[in-house]
């Protein structure tokens, strides 16, 4: 269906949007059933065969893409970490208190050593005390023989310590992250010689196999603009008995991709061509659109892209992170944003949309707020539902007044 041109024909199409339709979206990608969309899990899977059932009954033409991606850390069991002086002890909290690091080997069995302070004495049998400020690398530099490095982590707003895969690869020993206050407690305890610590660092990594979704509705015709709508699908999934639902990130991100989806092959803006690729393995390094973006860089492809990484609340305005010849499509971006009333700032996006412009495709990145963010606090009664409304009016707008040829738009 070819919708109706001007500015009221626009207010129209925006009139479909659907902030309840989105909400239920992130409600179901972060449900149990997906088990917090981790790359290369059972629940990553579930949530791909949904999206693409989804895909496939708004009409487009719907398939997958693999690729491989390697050593994705897994927290495969909850680490047991006591601390204490002399016979008083305090068993921490993991996700709180406590978590293990990124960089940490993998050491299930637990081990039981006094406290000492990294660069400082004998690091034999101890848990060694980062200070806050020293490197891990200068904290190696000392720790011959030590039992483990005990690091600080600052907590968010809700008290959790918030989850990454992407990072170091794991160094020689087991690293444990302790809440800020708590690594204060035990650094104080240290020097006394009455400290001491037992933990254990359950962390394996594993070689599994992404897999982005991609999907056409229409092709755009000889001197046509092709669109290509982005977000990535997973999440940092959960850890044993504790729940990271992903839903602003990015769930909600999804949630608007599909729901301009919806509306733009419905209402066919004429000369536009629309494609959706739904991302995997963001969170370990933005490894989807990097494979992604050489499969359209080798096919000479070169749509504008753009790609929603959070519109879990909108605070002030939405970060807007340009990249590849972008000038055009800032141009309409702006237009979009004065016409739905979204403000819109420059600002970091650091996701998907880099890897795109990486490849010379133009490139914009809209983020709109991450509560709780990789953490069990990202729960979909955080995403605000006026939100996703208005930054699913910004991108369809964006396709509406993309009709015209985008280079002569003033930027």
């Amino acid at each position: 269906m070819t919708p109706p041109s001007g500015s009221a024909g626009v207010d129209a199409i925006l009139a479909r949007v659907s902030a309840g339709r989105m909400a239920a979206t992130v409600t179901t990608l972060a449900s149990d059933d997906f088990t917090g969309r981790r790359v290369g899990t059972d629940g990553g899977a579930a949530a791909r065969a949904w999206l693409a059932g989804h895909l496939t009954a708004l009409g487009a033409t719907v398939d997958t893409d693999e690729f491989p991606v390697r050593a994705v850390p897994e927290v495969y069991a909850a680490p047991t970490v006591v601390w204490g002086e002399g016979s008083a002890s305090t068993l921490l909290v993991f996700g709180r208190q406590v978590a293990v690091h990124s960089a940490s080997c993998d050491a299930n069995e637990v081990r039981r050593g006094p406290l000492g302070v990294a660069g400082s004495g004998d690091p034999t049998h101890r848990w060694l005390v980062v200070p806050t400020g020293m490197s891990l690398f200068d904290a190696y530099a000392d720790a011959q023989g030590a039992a483990g490095l005990l690091v600080s982590r600052a907590v968010d707003a809700d008290g959790w310590q918030y989850t990454t895969l992407a990072g170091p690869d794991p160094g020689p020993l087991p690293i444990l992250a302790l809440g800020a206050d708590t690594h204060r407690a035990v650094l104080a305890a240290a020097p006394t010689g009455r400290g001491w610590l037992s933990g254990n660092t359950p962390l394996r990594r594993r070689d599994v196999t992404g897999t982005n979704i991609h999907a056409t509705f229409h092709p755009a015709p000889p001197g046509g603009v092709d669109l290509l709508l982005t977000a990535h699908y997973d999440g940092v999934g959960d850890h044993p008995d504790l729940r990271q639902p992903g839903a602003a990130d990015n769930a909600s991100g999804v949630a608007v991709v599909l729901e301009a989806a919806r509306i733009l092959s419905a209402a066919r803006p004429p000369g536009v061509g629309l494609c959706v690729a739904l991302l995997d393995a963001e969170e370990v390094g933005a490894l989807g659109s990097a494979h992604h973006s050489r499969r359209l860089r080798a096919s000479d492809a070169h749509p504008l892209v753009i790609n929603v990484d959070g519109a879990g609340l909108l605070d002030k305005a939405a970060a807007v992170e340009a990249g590849g010849p972008a000038h055009a499509l800032l141009a309409l971006l702006d237009q979009a944003g004065r016409h739905t009333g979204v403000p819109l700032a420059a600002g970091p996006v650091a996701s998907d949309n880099r890897r795109y412009a990486a490849a010379g495709l133009p490139a914009v990145g809209i983020g709109a707020g991450m509560g709780g963010y990789h953490s069990p606090a990202d729960t979909p009664d955080r995403v605000d539902p006026d939100t996703l409304r208005a930054i699913a009016r910004l991108v369809v707008a964006t396709a509406c007044l993309a009709v015209p040829a985008p280079a002569t738009l003033p930027s």
